[in-house]
């Protein structure tokens, strides 16, 4: 907030700041420079870059450790517990408490207030500079009035006298304070931050992961023809109008054109169609989807941050930097009780001074109220929490990516699904053989699959995947010619067999009887692809292959109503299979045949609508939409992209887990909440007692002991939620398994 009000003070400059991905997107006019942009950000007490050019994947990942903030922080946490344990052994158990004991103490926890506590120290100095003050104030006054105190009384009062020792008795009553220290209050206090700012950053979402992994998705080099001839050449030299070569299996290296050939191109991972494209000479095809066919020649037609690849990855990083601002709980609520305690704090000087009860009795009275607002238990109210709740999580195959996802879901009344992979396992399945009258559906499925397995086109793969768990082992086949655009055909056990269009039968002569005509017809009706078989002259039958729908979709949509959600079911397929899935799972509401770009406008109207939505999927063509909804949840089995952009992954490619996730967090949710309104609450009712004068050490520090225990307790608890899921356990994902295919004779 601080940094927007200074950008936003400057003529013609509009500026939004993301806390979660640590930038900020500005819009300035021709009379602005961007040095002037980072003064102002320098001017509100923070340092800013500008943002570097996108670089390639490789470089990107060579670099990546150099400014890992989580290194650093790790080392200075496990330096300080290891020097905070005995100060705080020996402060609370008086059998330790040897003669000079003191005395180590202090050597052991300087260290930590002084090194340990730096960052803390040097953040609240730039907020004093700026007249402001956070979480971090109360951090370095408290840590610095408990070791500065200890100090006084360890040089200049009685606490450095041999033999001195910490009674151990909880008493209300007035002291001088000449005899207590509070080293273990300062050395605790700065390791139990520490440990709460370290699994925080280690928790916390890279916002350029997505990126990098969309920069990784492409193809990295290229056969390009050169006077005729192939040469292998980075895909970065790659220049438009080039012809590049496409084998079977390989990615396309970016947008073009086809000159030469044709072949079927799997882009689901890009556009969420689960059927494969085909393409001959003068279609487009898109960098970064796989040729699943033949041999192809295409004309480059965009390269680089023009390609459509590039265009996601842009989407990607617009979607996250236009997320609301989720600001950290404890900083919110310090916000306002930091100034209160200083207050308090100075109120509590001036009034023991005018009373005459003497300046050390005042001081003593002035550090204790310090002492006991500094956040042991509000430091670990958000980070225990969110370890109990992800390490829960995780044994459920759910993955939290950070604390500012939970607020997220609480808000939550509308979830987006994505077809593709989410609701539909993604990969094409034999679903029906309709043999006609008087044929052997075993034989139909042991000749059309023999000859299919032949083939890499992947509807002629899920046919004879399908075929060979039926029938087992197919057999050979003697002739196989690919016919473009139509099938296949070849010889099977003596039998000249036919698979593919109805075209393809039309040309050798084999009319489809009547009830196979209704049996094709009523598949394509419902969005499915049907194949039709011939031999010896005659058609015998239609297979039906789509994308089939997971067992546990249907429900996993009645949990996620039942936690008030509306399920909205997006994909880019056609009107008519989109309506045939959705009705089968119990969704009304449909948006269909959307480009991958489309995605985000999609779920920016129903933002604009006034819903809070999540948006479940597992593909490229999903990233975006994910970063941009209030909540991203994507299927551990899609791709990396997905993943990275959401907020929350499910491990299982179980939608079921979906519900699970939401109802997670909202409980983790609920706990930091009540864990923050306990640690003040504690804080609260000790400070009176410590503005009179009445607050004993020992009490002080066994309060603060139990407001922390209490936290931890309670952040345990999230590991006795249970999943509405029984048979969840993490991993694998839970797709039904069922028969390969369902035959039917038309005579029956």
């Amino acid at each position: 907030m601080r940094i927007e009000k200074r950008l936003n003070k400057l003529d013609g400059v509009t500026a939004t700041v993301n806390y979660a991905t640590e930038k900020a997107r500005v819009t300035y006019g021709d009379g602005v420079r961007p040095e002037e942009l980072l003064a102002a950000v320098e001017a509100a007490g923070y340092t800013a870059r500008l943002p570097e050019p996108p670089r390639a994947a490789d470089s990107v990942g060579d670099t990546q450790d150099e400014h890992d903030p989580v290194r650093p922080l790790r080392q200075r946490l496990l330096i300080s517990a290891a020097l905070t344990v005995p100060v705080i052994a020996m402060a609370m158990i008086p059998v330790l408490q040897f003669t000079y004991w003191q005395w180590l103490s202090l050597t052991l926890a300087a260290p930590v207030v002084v090194w340990g506590a730096y960052p803390f120290h040097r953040a609240a100095w730039t907020n004093l500079r700026h007249g402001t003050s956070t979480m971090d104030t109360l951090i370095s006054m408290g840590t610095l009035a408990a070791f500065g105190w200890s100090l006084y009384a360890l040089f200049l009062g009685t606490a450095g006298m041999p033999g001195m020792t910490h009674p151990f008795e909880l008493t209300i009553a007035q002291t001088d304070g000449m005899a207590n220290i509070y080293l273990e209050v300062a050395a605790g206090v700065t390791t139990a931050i520490l440990a709460g700012r370290y699994f925080e950053a280690r928790s916390k979402r890279q916002a350029g992961a997505a990126l990098r992994a969309l920069l990784e998705l492409g193809a990295k080099d290229v056969s390009v023809l050169r006077d005729g001839r192939e040469e292998r050449i980075p895909v970065d030299r790659l220049s438009v109008g080039d012809l590049f070569v496409i084998r079977p299996g390989e990615k396309i290296a970016t947008d073009g054109v086809i000159t030469e050939g044709s072949s079927a191109v799997d882009a689901s991972m890009l556009t969420g169609e689960s059927v494969p494209v085909e393409v001959a000479p003068g279609d487009d095809v898109v960098g970064a989807t796989v040729n699943a066919g033949g041999r192809l020649v295409a004309r480059a037609t965009r390269i680089g941050s023009d390609t459509q690849l590039a265009q996601m990855a842009k989407l990607v990083e617009d979607a996250q930097n236009g997320k609301a601002e989720v600001q950290r709980l404890a900083d919110r609520v310090s916000g306002i009780f930091v100034p209160i305690v200083i207050a308090l704090a100075v109120a509590t000087l001036g009034f023991w001074i005018g009373t005459g009860a003497g300046v050390a009795a005042a001081f003593t009275a002035t550090v204790a109220v310090l002492i006991i607002a500094c956040p042991c238990a509000l430091g670990l109210a958000t980070p225990t929490a969110l370890m109990v709740g992800t390490g829960r999580g995780a044994q459920l195959g759910i993955l939290i990516k950070g604390p500012e996802v939970l607020e997220s879901t609480r808000k939550v009344d509308t979830v987006v699904l994505d077809k593709t992979g989410t609701v539909t396992t993604g990969r094409m399945t034999l679903l029906d053989v309709v043999a006609a009258e008087g044929e052997n559906t075993e034989q139909l499925m042991r000749l059309a699959g023999a000859l299919e397995d032949a083939s890499e086109h992947p509807i002629a793969q899920a046919i004879a995947r399908g075929a060979g768990e039926r029938v087992g082992v197919l057999p050979p086949v003697e002739g196989f010619a690919n016919i473009e655009g139509l099938g296949v055909q070849g010889v099977v056990e003596g039998h000249a067999v036919l698979v593919g269009r109805t075209r393809l039968l039309a040309e050798w002569s084999q009319q489809l009887p009547a009830d196979l005509e209704r049996a094709k017809a009523a598949a394509e009706a419902e969005g499915k692809t049907a194949v039709v078989v011939g031999w010896d002259g005659v058609a015998r039958g239609v297979l039906v292959v789509a994308d089939a729908i997971k067992e546990t979709s249907a429900e996993a949509i009645r949990q996620l109503r039942d936690l008030g959600l509306t399920p909205v079911l997006l994909t880019g397929d056609n009107e008519t299979v989109a309506r045939s899935v959705a009705a089968q799972v119990g969704i009304t509401e449909v948006i269909a045949e959307v480009l991958p770009q489309e995605k985000v406008d999609v779920v920016k109207r129903l933002q604009g609508e006034g819903r809070v939505v999540a948006m479940v999927g597992d593909g490229v063509n999903d990233a975006a939409a994910l970063a941009q909804a209030d909540l991203g949840l994507a299927m551990g089995t899609g791709t990396d992209v997905a993943i990275e952009a959401s907020d929350l992954t499910l491990v299982r490619g179980d939608l079921r887990a979906a519900a699970d996730a939401i109802r997670l967090s909202r409980k983790t949710l609920t706990t930091i909440k009540g864990n923050l309104f306990w640690a003040f609450a504690y804080n609260v009712a000790a400070l009176p007692l410590a503005a009179a004068g009445l607050l004993n050490p020992l009490l002080a520090g066994a309060a603060m002991a139990f407001s922390s225990v209490f936290v931890v307790s309670n952040s345990l608890r999230l590991r006795r939620f249970t999943t509405l899921t029984p048979q969840a356990t993490g991993g694998r994902p839970a797709v039904r398994r069922v028969p390969p295919v369902q035959s039917r004779s038309s005579a029956t």
